[in-house]
């Protein structure tokens, strides 16, 4: 079996889509695998029409060889079908590989526009779209939208194909030339007044699905409220209505679609007939050769698959078509932070990150802490320093605005860990390894300084365990632990922790703060919170107040100084 050249995927860029309509994206993805998708039309094109031109080879063996019995021209002519075959062998091995690559590249290019979008659109696209929607769109729009490129070569080859039987008929015969050559389209035309009602019954059940998703999604998430308050009949009955309104719309898209594929059978079985009388009388006439009559009773039975391609094409479209419309769903939603048109170069130390709105002013290598009275003032600063908010007016970089710089540059060097960091399933080592490759050495290194070594001696595999969706055999203690380790191997300029140890016990807590200056020398690292164990370890403590920082100093200065600072970190009254 040949092999053509390995591609690794997803791409490094997927570029920047089209996304004015549904059918301007196809268009643009096209072009992003125009080589593959040429190449692929070219041995489309060869296999197609090598099945058309092997049932020309076995007549004129008839005509030429058998009936004026002539050993050479017999032994000329087989000899061309057998290579005709080979040909054909080898033109479809090619083609299936390629379409295959061509549906991979469709689907995961697409899949990798969402995925990115997704990371920059914040809780814009989820306020908008339900999550379960948005998967939804990955697992089933992705593929449909793939699976128009896989049948793309074929229908060119159909095309083609076509068009070389149609003037070897012509030669032959010009009123079965004219038939094949017109009644294919004509026959095709037939299955047009399907193509709309399909396209809307798709967008119909493509929507409830949808809802559906969402619904499930929801249900799952919720699942101890809905226990602790006795809802899971009524979730249970909402989703049942949701299932049956989904079933009825896959009804509805059964009909046109069943059509379309009976049309499939019945118009080639038509145009079978029709060639095959006619052929006969010409035969019965005198006016055509055994060996001809047999090459056109082969042409018959092959126009029956371009035919059908042309067909499973119009199917295989549609879908990629609605398909496409709920991607471009998910693309035009506006990113809660945008990009600057031109941004700035990213500085090649960052020795400053400040907040103007705050008074909050990192340096490089410093351990800060941020204490607030509630975790939302805290998540506030945080999320304006990680430009996670589209209002970063005051925030500084080396004393330039954030927001003139790249977001993409943003997150490579300013990481924020939120205050529920999640686990997604997948091996361990690949959980922790978020950007580049890592040695396990580092890793053991980076479970070492949050206490976590004890949680990898529990696990079977160690770091080859697969963990569960969202991390759900580790306790909440282990969770935390677990993706406190893949912040630290980030290695990024600035690091912001947010109630990074809220889960874990004293004892825990109290080796986490030991070593959290060890592992993250010589980098800025800023923790929110208000646990006395990491304060006492911070090389400046600020308290903000109202949003702005009232005190500052070591944890030791401002218990002696501040009575709101004591308030806040111990509750103890003034």
């Amino acid at each position: 079996m040949l092999h053509l050249p390995y591609r690794e995927l997803p791409a490094a860029d997927p570029g920047v889509a089209d996304r004015r309509s549904p059918l301007r994206f196809l268009i643009w993805l096209a072009r992003q695998q125009l080589g593959t998708l040429s190449l692929n039309a070219l041995f489309g094109i060869g296999w197609m029409v090598s099945q058309a031109l092997l049932w020309a080879a076995v007549g004129a063996a008839l005509d030429h060889g058998v009936a004026q019995r002539n050993a050479k021209e017999l032994y000329l002519w087989v000899a061309v079908v057998i290579g005709l075959g080979l040909f054909q062998a080898l033109c479809g091995a090619l083609r299936h590989q390629l379409a295959v690559t061509n549906w991979m590249n469709a689907t995961y290019r697409t899949i990798q526009l969402i995925g990115r979008h997704v990371a920059k659109s914040g809780t814009a696209l989820t306020d908008e779209i339900p999550a379960g929607d948005i998967v939804n769109t990955v697992a089933a729009d992705a593929m449909r939208i793939g699976g128009a490129f896989d049948v793309l070569a074929r229908f060119i080859g159909a095309i083609i194909a076509w068009v070389v039987v149609s003037v070897i008929l012509l030669s032959t015969s010009v009123e079965l030339g004219l038939i094949v050559l017109l009644g294919v389209p004509i026959l095709a035309s037939l299955t047009t007044p399907l193509m709309r009602p399909l396209h809307a019954a798709q967008a119909a059940q493509r929507e409830t699905a949808g809802r559906l998703a969402a619904l499930g999604s929801d249900t799952v998430a919720g699942l101890r409220i809905l226990r602790g308050v006795g809802g899971e009949e009524v979730f249970l009955q909402n989703y049942r209505q949701q299932s049956g309104r989904v079933q009825r719309a896959g009804n509805r898209v059964a009909t046109p679609q069943a059509g379309l594929e009976s049309g499939q059978i019945i118009l080639p079985a038509i145009l079978t007939g029709m060639v095959t009388y006619l052929g006969t009388r010409d035969v019965m006439r005198g006016t055509l050769q055994v060996g001809q009559l047999v090459a056109f009773f082969g042409y018959a039975t092959f126009l029956t698959t371009p035919l059908r391609t042309a067909i499973e094409y119009f199917i295989s479209t549609t879908r990629g078509y609605v398909g496409a419309g709920r991607v471009l769903r998910i693309l035009n939603v506006t990113p809660l932070v945008a990009e600057p048109v031109r941004p700035d170069t990213w500085p090649e130390q960052l020795d400053t990150l400040e907040d103007q709105r705050s008074g909050l002013a990192l340096r490089r290598g410093q351990l800060v802490a941020l204490v607030t009275e509630t975790p939302a003032d805290a998540v506030a600063i945080c999320d304006r320093l990680g430009r996670f908010v589209p209002d970063v007016d005051g925030v500084l970089i080396n004393g330039h605005a954030l927001s003139n710089f790249s977001v993409t540059e943003t997150r490579e060097h300013i990481v924020v860990s939120d205050i529920e960091p999640r686990l997604f399933s997948g091996e361990l080592r690949h959980e922790l390894i978020p950007h580049g490759p890592n040695t396990d050495e580092r890793i053991l290194k980076a479970l070492y300084a949050v206490s976590a070594l004890d949680v990898l001696d529990g696990l079977d595999d160690g770091l080859d365990a697969t963990i569960e969706e969202r991390g759900r055999s580790f306790s909440g203690g282990q969770r935390q632990r677990l993706t406190l380790a893949r912040a630290l191997l980030t290695q990024s300029d600035v690091l912001i922790l947010v109630e990074p140890t809220s889960a874990v016990d004293a004892h825990t807590e109290g080796r986490i703060a030991q070593r959290l200056r060890e592992v993250r020398s010589g980098r800025t690292t800023l923790v929110a919170t208000t646990s006395p164990l990491l304060l006492e370890q911070m090389d400046l403590v600020y308290l903000v107040e109202d949003g702005r920082v009232s005190a500052q100093g070591t944890h030791s200065s401002l218990l002696a100084s501040s009575p709101a600072y004591r308030y806040v970190v111990l509750r103890e009254e003034s």
